[in-house]
């Protein structure tokens, strides 16, 4: 692949970062902020955006300089480290509606969801969301991620060479963009991609003729009768579902449908038919002692095994893994493994990316130091944001999120699924029990999921956009300034996304 861009100058790290790039990445990031958010407070379910990200950024990117270039305006040439910038800058920026917890943490410390529980309703856990509060969290949570990872990227992309799926993916459109046939591809691909933008708003907008207001029009259309309608089974026609059932694989949308089926269809009808045995007949539908009880505690049991089974496989995994590379011998294929490996660290295109990648360095020194003043700028902040966490509960969580971060940002390189949200969840049970409802438990475990996503899901969001900048020769430090001011970007943009839905749908569910 370098080959072919043998004959190319590389442009200065400085260079990469263009005015034009960043008010791309504004854009798109907002463009993305809104449909992240859409996802996450519909279906809980957010895919990967890179590549589309990387695509969007080439066209936008070629537009600009095209239409200048009409006007008798010759601007800089347009490089694939310019355009993984800009990747990396818009998926950093939109990738926090997603970690800052807008669909979880934050809407389940509202009184809305509270009302919803018979137990530990008193004003010490519930904390109503506020504009200001978000972004100030967000600040102080969201940038420790980065400092806490930089100084592992030579281990996990060099080292251990970790794949990475969608950063690997994204740097390989991205090379393939900048050749004569790579543009061809990329304006056939952004035509389709808005095609489907314009037909799905338009039948959004259709939909809205025929509805007067919950439960009428085609989001609640009785397909299966008016039975099996009062059984929550019907089709509601909304192109966000049919879109993220076909982003998915048909594992997962086959899983949702055997659940839906199980749980509507067979076990809530049969414990409703309990009603006065298995619970007092006379107790509200919301009430958590009722059926709503056996929903809300069977369905979290069997996500929380789920996923305690998918941690502990991923962290053994990776342990086993670690001990293998560190021990360097082995089984005879083991042995072939570590030939191969080095074959092909002495191929042309290897070495060429290994020594752009350790060209220009980010000092340890200065990532551990910026990581220990947050830490401290935290301490003190965060227990006024969240007067229910203490300064020490804050300290041991910058404690232990480096070990977390480098668990999932490792996990999230052999098998492109990060746990972030499970990490939250360990921060919910271990702050929640320790502080007790008392004394606002509730809020405070909530409060230490969001800091732990926020620390989690960024620095193995980092790496990943380390990896697209290995494979296209994109400078790390440009690719870390890309990052932060992406970081920056999104802790001001999704929380302001976030307060147009929450103020235009007061009907939001927490996941």
């Amino acid at each position: 692949m370098e080959k072919a861009f043998e004959g190319k100058a590389l442009p200065a790290w400085s260079e990469q970062i263009t005015m034009r790039s960043v008010v791309v990445s504004t854009a798109l990031g907002v463009f993305l902020s809104f449909i992240v958010m859409k996802l996450n407070l519909t279906s809980g379910i957010v895919p990967s955006l890179n590549v589309s990200a990387g695509l969007l950024a080439f066209f936008l990117m070629k537009t600009w300089t095209s239409a200048l270039e009409r006007c008798g305006v010759f601007p800089k040439p347009f490089t694939r480290q310019e355009n993984t910038v800009v990747q990396t800058c818009v998926i950093s920026c939109s990738s926090i509606a997603f970690s800052g917890g807008f669909g979880t943490y934050i809407l389940g410390m509202s009184r809305k969801i509270a009302e919803g529980f018979d137990e530990a309703k008193t004003s010490i856990n519930v904390e109503e969301p506020s504009l200001g509060r978000l972004i100030a969290f967000l600040f102080l949570v969201s940038f420790v991620g980065l400092f806490s990872i930089v100084p592992l990227r030579k281990i996990m992309i060099i080292s251990y060479k970790l794949t990475y799926p969608s950063g690997s993916a994204t740097a390989h459109l991205i090379n393939s963009f900048h050749t004569p046939q790579g543009a061809i591809q990329a304006k056939q691909q952004v035509s389709i991609l808005f095609k489907s933008f314009v037909g799905s708003f338009l039948w959004s907008l259709f939909q809205w003729f025929y509805a007067s207001g919950p439960g009428c029009g085609f989001s609640s259309f009785p397909t299966f009768g008016m039975v099996a309608y009062s059984r929550r089974f019907y089709f509601d026609f909304s192109a966000t579902y049919v879109g993220v059932g076909m982003i998915c694989p048909y594992i997962i949308n086959f899983s949702l449908l055997i659940g839906s089926i199980i749980s509507w269809g067979i076990m809530w009808p049969y414990i409703e038919s309990k009603k006065g045995s298995w619970y007092d007949a006379r107790l509200p539908k919301s009430s958590l002692h009722g059926l709503n009880g056996y929903q809300v505690f069977i369905s979290i049991a069997m996500i929380v095994g789920d996923g305690l089974f998918n941690f502990f496989s991923i962290l053994l995994r990776t342990s086993y893994d670690m001990y293998l590379k560190r021990r360097g011998g082995g089984t005879q294929q083991e042995q072939l493994f570590a030939g191969a490996t080095e074959r092909q660290v002495l191929s042309f295109d290897d070495r060429r990316r290994t020594q752009v990648f350790l060209k220009d360095q980010i000092p340890t020194s200065i990532a551990a130091a910026a990581y220990v003043l947050l830490a401290a700028i935290s301490v003190v902040a965060i227990p006024h944001i969240f007067r229910q966490l203490r300064p020490k509960h804050v300290v041991w969580a910058y404690v232990v999120a480096p070990i977390f971060a480098f668990c999932n940002a490792y996990g999230t390189g052999l098998t492109d699924w990060s746990l972030s949200s499970s990490y939250g969840k360990l921060a919910i049970f271990i702050f929640g029990a320790n502080i007790g409802a008392k004394d606002g438990g509730v809020v405070a475990g909530l409060a230490a999921c969001g800091l732990m996503m926020g620390i989690v899901s960024t620095a193995s969001d980092l790496v990943q956009d380390f990896k697209t900048g290995y494979l296209t020769l994109t400078s790390p430090r440009s690719m870390f300034v890309s990052q932060v001011m992406g970081t920056g970007l999104g802790c001001i943009i999704s929380p302001v996304v976030f307060w147009i839905f929450y103020k235009a749908r007061l009907d939001l569910v927490a996941y």
